[in-house]
């Protein structure tokens, strides 16, 4: 979501709050999404003839430089997916890549913003001989009718996506362990998919600890003059508690009928699924990061006292390091930029702890 006055976009039968201040700089940030529909747990995915392609992200010194590295096109149900295998590693671990908000596809790219996030997060981790599948979420490169009316998605279909692409990752049996690692929003959802059925291992990486809806509105509230932020909170909460704001304010242009969608995505708290996951668990923050703050950092790490945790003071919400706001604005749209090398170097050595010894 752009943080500033509210707009929202409903085309491509998807939409997302857009917002930007008339007389600030905007912010890239995340966006909202709402879409409909689930994956059947259990269905035979079909997977493409795979293609062969040389690693393009920044790779570490003594890793796979010049080896080729294979990715296949993977269709569970209705879900898009790019798996990416390691050459010459039998059974690696495997992390399933989940995107922020939004109509994020398998690169970690939106309609707005292009940080190729979740393609260079994949490149460096599938340079350590660790696998990944990234998906399209509900939306990227158009709505697909199977997903339904828009109108009738709710938050707990992200997390069916989710689910059952780990279920083919774990029924597939060609990896050792299974990872989830989540980005922005993606956390929420790997906490919740974490929850619902086994992993081995959970990522979350630069993660909110509040209800999305709380979320937007502090950071409205940093943006907004007073007269203008009041109307427009005093709607969010209403649609948060289910009901229907008609006409929405000015500057948050939410159709009535998209509202339940909206409030199944503001409502989910992260907090209470986080105590309940026994799995081990990274948590990642940054300290350039305008969309997640501090707070978020140290709410997941005390809801997850066991958890391994990582504060990289540079580091911005699309996970590279940058000096100022300026910098930070530019890196949304930035898909050469290398990640940050502690934070990879961080998720990789976490995600093979898992694995014997000598892999």
């Amino acid at each position: 979501m752009r943080i500033g006055t509210v707009v929202v976009s409903f085309a491509a039968v998807c939409f997302a709050i857009a917002a930007t201040a008339a007389t600030a700089q905007q912010i890239p940030a995340q966006q909202i999404p709402a879409q409909q529909g689930q994956v059947p747990e259990g269905q035979v995915p079909q997977e493409q003839v795979p293609q062969t392609r040389l690693p393009q992200g920044q790779i570490a010194q003594g890793q796979i430089q010049e080896s080729q590295i294979q990715e296949s096109q993977i269709h569970v149900g209705p879900i898009d997916a790019v798996l990416t295998m390691p050459p010459n590693v039998e059974r690696p671990p495997v992390a399933l890549l989940i995107a922020g908000s939004g109509s994020t596809d398998h690169d970690g790219n939106g309609p707005k913003v292009k940080p190729a996030t979740l393609k260079k997060l994949s490149e460096d981790l599938v340079a350590r001989n660790i696998a990944t599948l990234r998906y399209d979420k509900r939306g990227a490169g158009g709505w697909k009718p199977v997903f339904g009316r828009p109108e009738d998605f709710r938050f707990k279909d992200y997390v069916d996506d989710a689910a059952s692409l780990v279920n083919y990752l774990r029924s597939s049996g060609r990896f050792s362990h299974v990872i989830i690692v989540g980005h922005s929003e993606g956390g929420l959802v790997a906490i919740l998919t974490a929850q619902r059925l086994p992993i081995d291992r959970l990522v979350l990486l630069v993660t909110a600890a509040r209800r999305q809806g709380d979320l937007v509105k502090d950071e409205l509230q940093k943006k907004l003059p007073p007269d203008v932020y009041a109307p427009i909170a005093s709607a969010i909460d209403a649609i948060m508690a289910g009901q229907t704001v008609d006409p929405p304010p000015r500057g948050l242009e939410i159709p009535p009928a998209m509202q339940p969608s909206i409030a199944s995505a503001f409502t989910e708290d992260p907090i209470e699924p986080l105590k309940k996951i026994n799995a081990p668990t990274l948590i990642v923050g940054g300290g350039r990061d305008l969309q997640v703050a501090r707070v978020d950092f140290l709410a997941l790490s005390t809801a997850s006292p066991l958890a391994k945790t990582l504060w990289l003071p540079e580091m911005n919400h699309v996970l590279v390091d940058v000096g100022d706001d300026a910098d930070d604005y530019a890196a949304y749209n930035q898909p050469d930029r290398a990640l940050d090398p502690t934070m990879i170097d961080a998720v990789a050595s976490f995600i093979l702890a898992g694995e014997p010894a000598g892999r």
